[in-house]
């Protein structure tokens, strides 16, 4: 009987014991990733606001930038008809590098994992870049007129600001999103062209003449043990006429002065256009910071002979809405 009392006992303790210690048992460890916290989605949609600032290098060219002024300044003359005075400068291309800063905005449309938009920025740069070139030339012209022109110009190139408006398309991985982007540029600058030219010349073939008639010459002959000198008498000197002299040397022309150079300039403020290229990398702080890193290639039309393109390498961040 106690035997059977202590079997009964037993089986009941471990029936109300073995539940309570199976519901104290931890099975969170065979749950698995489906109850771990997901990653939050970044959304991209929406309208940004954001600073940007890099490191500009500009590429001027002043190719032809003379051409112009001394074309017009020399019009008629054999300066430019037969020693082509127009096409004798040849400045060299510059480059200027400097810190830049600005702002963006844009609109951003999101399907899927991809991302396109539009944005536009301002980008304050203001460097300037200076080439210089100098040179001379001399030929006897057609009228026999030796004739010399020297040229000297500078010119310089100062890109204030300028701004693009630009599409953008993108491939969101998480809260990253890697960009291509192209539109066109506006930009402005201040260009300063200026020439010194001086162009003179003599008759060179009435000089040779009046060299030839003044030089004395002296004959000696012999007579029956008697010698005799004979001389020349030098002949008239005629005028030799010139240009571009203040004062001209009529028997040494070396020794002549030139006259003041005659300065021709321009300068202007210039709006251009060009096109934009780009590419970048941002990053979703939060779902309303974006931080990017981002390059930029800006190419604009040729204004009077001068040519600019600007490479950037920029980091912004924004505030999306």
């Amino acid at each position: 009987m106690r035997t059977v009392t202590f079997a009964l006992l037993t089986g009941f303790t471990l029936g109300i014991v073995a539940p309570v210690q199976a519901a104290d048992l931890d099975y969170g460890v065979l749950r698995g990733p489906d109850y771990e916290p997901e990653a939050p989605i970044i959304d991209w949609n929406g309208v940004y606001v954001g600073g940007h600032g890099g490191y500009t290098s500009a590429a001027l060219g002043f190719k032809n930038v003379f051409q112009p002024l001394v074309a017009s300044a020399l019009i008629s003359t054999t300066a430019e008809s037969q020693l082509n005075a127009s096409s004798l400068l040849n400045p060299l291309s510059k480059r200027v590098d400097g810190t830049s800063f600005g702002a963006y905005a844009g609109f951003n449309y999101q399907f899927e994992d991809a991302v396109v938009g539009i944005e536009a920025d301002y980008t304050h740069f203001e460097k300037t870049g200076v080439s210089t070139d100098r040179i001379a030339r001399f030929m006897t012209t057609s009228i026999n007129y030796l004739e010399t022109v020297s040229l000297s110009g500078i010119s310089t190139t100062k890109i204030e600001e300028y701004g693009t408006v630009r599409g953008r398309a993108g491939y969101a991985f998480g809260n990253f999103l890697p960009f291509v982007t192209g539109g066109v540029a506006i930009g402005r600058a201040q260009v300063t062209d200026s020439v010194a030219i001086s162009n003179y010349g003599y008759d060179q073939a009435q000089y040779k003449a009046n060299v030839a008639a003044g030089t004395t010459s002296a004959t000696t002959t012999v007579t029956g043990g008697v010698s005799t000198t004979t001389t020349s008498t030098p002949g008239a000197q005629a005028y030799v006429n010139n240009f571009g002299y203040a004062n001209f040397n009529q028997t040494n022309p070396a020794n002549s002065t030139v006259a003041t150079p005659r300065f021709v300039n321009r300068t202007s403020t210039k709006v251009v256009a060009g096109v934009a290229l780009g590419a970048g990398l941002e990053f979703a702080l939060t779902q309303n910071i974006i931080l990017r890193g981002e390059y930029q290639y800006v190419l604009f039309n040729d204004f009077d002979g001068h040519k600019v393109n600007l490479n950037t390498v920029r980091a912004g961040a924004a505030v999306k809405f």
